[in-house]
């Protein structure tokens, strides 16, 4: 910081001397400004034009005084002293004295030079009842707190409000050196100075108080809880969604591959049709497949029309049926996904019928063979899918027993609501794989 030009503070000062009392938004004056600054010279000119510039107060209660104690200019505090006697025993908003604030800062002299001041100053509490000395230490002034404890004013037993000596506040501040001179000079703690009696009547107090506090906060974390399941809860719920109306677009897309298919393997059928009017086999007509008098085409086109017609339903019903609500999505999407399993097991049969006409005579071991590994594929699929629909039934109904059970209980922990949210989470997890 550049010193001030004297000379030029000197003439504003004769042409203007209303300017020394002027204050910015925080009640500042230029005393204030020079005197934190350390600026000793603009100091003992704002004091000889105007000595009452010294107790004008900031909107937080400190004097230039206090801020030039902070800062450890010990000129400036010795020409503020000198002007008002008064201003070391000023307290700020917080209670707190010129004192309270030369133990923050690091000057010795500083100080001594308040305490020479006003000796007074060295047992005067601020608004939490914290002395010089609990201030020092709370800072680790370790120089400061040896030269308080040279004074013989200063009141080693001093107990804040927080019921804490300067040893106290050593020790829960970490501040180990400053502990270690405050008990060679005799600063003893809190419980050695007032040890407490057996009072049951206290301790009843205390327990009843730890066992309030101890509800609030299991009530504060219920309640997070509660909000952070719930959150959960509606992600959920909103994935599920997405889930069922992904799952009915691939529904729709299946069932019309299927349709094609089943369409097409009409006239695609092995062994072609008779197509020749010269040559007309016997007991064929024109047009008519080589291999329809056999039963295995029968059971093929039986099978393979049905699963086109209920493949056509559901790209009809996919395409024209607009629902909105979630519950009757998803009983439409339940009754669609049992009839395409059933559309998906017609055209596997379809197919091993009609692959014991591929195959002739000479090779039905082979067309056996794909029958019994497609019939166990198909019946493992289909089996596990129909027993994760009825474990979801059954989970359903014991979740609604629950909740009915619950709906008539009239005392209720909040743990118990939060678990009943939840299974009420986890149900919407597990309804996700059986539609």
């Amino acid at each position: 910081m550049l010193p001030p030009n004297m000379e030029v503070v000197k003439v504003l000062m004769e042409a203007h001397p209303e300017l020394s009392m002027t204050v910015d938004i925080s009640n500042t004056t230029a005393l204030h400004t020079a005197a934190t600054q350390g600026h000793i010279e603009v100091v003992n000119l704002f004091l000889v034009s105007e000595s009452s510039l010294a107790t004008i107060a900031r909107s937080n209660g400190k004097t230039a005084l206090h801020s030039a104690a902070r800062n450890g200019h010990v000129e400036v505090v010795k020409a503020l002293v000198c002007k008002d006697l008064g201003a070391a025993t000023r307290n700020d908003k917080k209670g707190q004295t010129a004192l309270h604030m030369a133990v923050k800062g690091q000057s010795l002299e500083v100080v001594e030079e308040l305490i020479k001041a006003d000796p007074s100053l060295l047992n005067m509490v601020d608004t939490k009842g914290n002395t010089a000395l609990h201030i020092a230490t709370r800072k680790g002034r370790a120089q400061i707190v040896k030269l308080l404890l040279g004074h013989n004013e200063t009141d080693t037993k001093a107990v804040n409000r927080s019921n804490e000596t300067a040893f106290d506040t050593a020790e829960k501040t970490g501040q180990a050196k400053v502990a270690a001179i405050l008990r060679e000079h005799g600063v003893q703690s809190v419980r050695a100075l007032r040890p407490q009696a057996n009072n049951p009547a206290r301790e009843l107090k205390q327990t009843v108080s730890d066992i309030k506090h101890e509800v609030h906060n299991q009530l504060k974390h219920t309640r997070q809880t509660r909000k952070s399941v719930q959150g959960i809860a509606k992600r959920v719920n909103k994935m599920h969604v997405e889930g069922l109306n992904n799952a009915i677009n691939s529904t729709t897309v299946v069932a019309v591959l299927i349709a094609t298919v089943a369409f097409a393997a009409i006239f695609t059928v092995p062994g072609q049709y008779v197509d020749d009017p010269e040559n007309i086999p016997s007991g064929l007509s024109l047009g008519e497949a080589r291999i329809a008098p056999r039963t295995p085409f029968l059971i093929f086109f039986v099978f393979d029309a049905i699963a086109l017609f209920i493949s056509l339903a559901v790209v009809v019903v996919q395409t024209s049926v607009v629902v909105i609500e979630s519950k009757a999505k998803k009983q439409m999407m339940a009754v669609i996904n049992k009839l395409m399993w059933l559309a998906c097991a017609l055209i596997s049969v379809s197919f091993l019928a009609l692959s014991f006409v591929v195959v002739g005579e000479h090779e039905k071991r082979l067309a056996i063979g794909v029958t019994i590994i497609g019939s166990t594929i198909m019946a493992t699929t289909l089996g596990t899918m129909c027993y994760w629909v009825v474990m979801h039934r059954i989970e359903a109904s014991n979740l609604r027993n629950i909740r009915k059970n619950s709906m008539n209980s009239r005392s209720r922990s909040g743990s118990q609501s939060v678990m009943s949210d939840s299974e009420l989470m986890n149900s919407e997890y597990k309804r996700m794989y059986a539609i």
